[in-house]
């Protein structure tokens, strides 16, 4: 019988885990909704139908329009957009600092350690959302300024994660015949650092995705995200602060928080079934 790769056992875990396979199940609907909307939906975002503001759901707005008579269902799906590209800026961002600063710490010598994990751990004793919102203030809404500030808050954890992991990696014989041949930081980050924590990065990159997307309607629902009239999923349910809309016009902020709702829960699952595949104590098939 052949060995499988770890890579392999990790998938076959994935695939038994029901969970995950929802997830999937309703991840995939909703980004091919997203991605495709302006080739079959009639409405674009931003446009107005004066004569059907405030109007419910009907066969011409799917899901009903708001207070100015622009489409719910576009607006809905446009604010997905914006979310997953909110997300994977920020998520690529952190990673990419995360994974930087965790193993300068742990292939840099002690006197890089020592300024990487002093600097992580001033980030982490920090507030996290008295930070969010400071820095959402210092910098303005917009795409690229919520994409940063998400993306300051997120790398620390990561630092840490992959600075313990490589600090294992380190002393083995391969990584240290690595340096006896004279390999420079550049060699080791490349050649073992990365393949040795690529588990850490998927899981964590599934995850944040779904934290981004929180913080970036949470921003925007503040009006410290992304400003109208772009759709995004928190300045539309910034619609419900009104008692009239909150009970008469339900569909407008129900239809977003929905989206929001589900698309978080797809990807949670979805990243808890790669925590658990990739987890060797969950089997070792």
């Amino acid at each position: 019988m052949v060995a499988r790769s770890p890579l392999a056992r990790a998938g076959a875990r994935f695939l038994r885990n029901r969970t995950a396979l929802a997830g999937v199940a309703l991840l995939v609907p909703a980004l091919l909704l997203i991605g495709t909307y302006d080739w079959w939906l009639r409405w674009g975002p931003n446009n107005i139908d004066l004569l059907a503001r405030n109007a419910p759901p009907s066969a011409q707005h799917w899901l009903g329009t708001d207070g100015v008579g622009r489409d719910v269902l576009a607006r809905t799906l446009q604010g997905g957009r914006t979310s997953f590209a909110v997300a994977s800026g920020s998520v690529l961002l952190s990673v990419a600092a995360g994974f930087l600063v965790g193993a300068l710490a742990a292939f840099g010598g002690r006197g890089a350690d020592a300024v990487a994990m002093r600097s992580v751990d001033l980030a982490m004793t920090l507030p996290p959302v008295i930070v969010l919102l400071v820095l959402a203030s210092i910098t303005g809404p917009g795409l690229w300024p919520t994409v940063a500030v998400i993306a300051l808050l997120s790398w620390p954890v990561l630092a840490r994660m992959i600075r313990a992991r490589l600090l294992e990696v380190r002393e083995r014989d391969f990584v240290q015949a690595a340096r006896g041949m004279g390999a420079g930081l550049p060699h080791l980050l490349l050649r073992h650092g990365l393949p040795n924590t690529i588990d850490i990065l998927v899981v964590y990159v599934t995850l944040q995705f779904a934290n981004a997307i929180l913080l970036e309607a949470g921003l925007s629902f503040l009006g410290l995200g992304i400003p109208p009239p772009a759709a995004s999923w928190g300045n539309m349910m910034t619609a419900a602060q009104s008692t009239v809309v909150l009970e008469q016009f339900a569909w407008q902020w129900m239809t977003p928080g929905a989206a929001l709702l589900l698309t978080v829960l797809a990807i949670n699952f979805v990243g808890d079934g790669l925590r658990d595949a990739f987890d060797p104590r969950t089997g070792l098939q």
